[in-house]
């Protein structure tokens, strides 16, 4: 069996960050492992606080799922501080990792920031290069690249910017555009459009985080990244699809996005 490692905060209310991303991992079928980077106080709603793991405690961490379980792929969601995201990339190069996925968690779908700036600085520094893909969305793109994004030639200079400069493959989340949920990938030097429509579901809390470790699960399994970032997106569309109603919050999405077992069986999705 394939195997795939996430390496994200926590989400006590289970839709976004570690625990989405094992249980997205699991349902397109391959084994799914976890280093904790901080504890996250969080739901729909907001941030309520974070506490981070020890420099030292992420490194041993990584170094025991390595030595034992080496993933077929891995993907990292939120890392708050320069030194944790240093760790990672300096471990993830000890062990040759492969099929790496980096989703520059920047902001919580509630506002909330979730990064320092300098943080911002030494992921571009010593994580994207690694990438094999790293897949912002809109807000995020604009940070990384420092250029400003209002229509789709805009996406397109951005991604193209991205790639070039960090030398990795760039999928350019468009769920913030209100008139579609379309990306763009940018991938040796050849730009795609991945378009979907548009599902009118407020429950979007932990999407990123679930597209991406789909991505890595699916490359994990030997698909290629265009096949793979396919596969995630039928998946992502068909868990939104469902128009899942969890809970009673009383914010803006009072409803932690999730996944039950009945998406194993939707089309095209595999438990190999």
């Amino acid at each position: 069996m394939k195997t795939a490692l996430s390496i994200a905060g926590t989400d006590p209310c289970g839709g976004a960050g570690i625990q989405a991303d094992l249980k997205t991992m699991t349902m397109n079928g391959v084994f799914s492992m976890s280093v904790i980077t901080a504890l996250v106080a969080q739901n729909t709603t907001g941030v309520r606080e974070i506490v981070e793991v020890a420099p030292e405690f992420l490194r041993q961490q990584i170094d025991a799922v390595f030595e034992d379980i080496p993933p077929d792929a891995v993907k990292t969601g939120m890392v708050s501080s320069c030194r944790l995201i240093e760790i990672i990339a300096e471990r993830l190069r000890f062990y040759h990792a492969k099929n790496i996925v980096v989703d520059p968690v920047m902001v919580a779908t509630s506002g909330d920031r979730l990064i320092s700036a300098a943080a911002v600085d030494t992921l571009k520094i010593f994580l994207l290069p690694m990438a094999d893909v790293v897949t912002p969305n809109i807000p995020e793109a604009e940070i990384l690249s420092g250029m400003t994004i209002r229509n789709k030639a805009d996406i397109e200079a951005v991604a193209k910017h991205i790639g070039t400069v960090y030398g990795c493959a760039v999928l350019l989340k468009g769920g913030h555009n209100i008139n579609d949920a379309n990306d763009f990938l940018y991938a040796d030097g050849v730009g795609t459009w991945f378009c979907e429509t548009r599902i009118d579901n407020p429950n979007t809390h932990g999407t990123g985080c679930t597209l991406s470790s789909a991505i890595a699960a699916n490359l994990a399994k030997g698909f290629d990244l265009s096949a793979s970032i396919q596969r995630s997106k039928d998946y992502l569309s068909g868990a939104l699809g469902a128009m899942l109603n969890l809970g009673h919050g009383r914010g803006p999405m009072q409803h932690c996005f999730n996944l039950t077992g009945k998406f194993a069986k939707e089309p095209g999705i595999e438990n190999d």
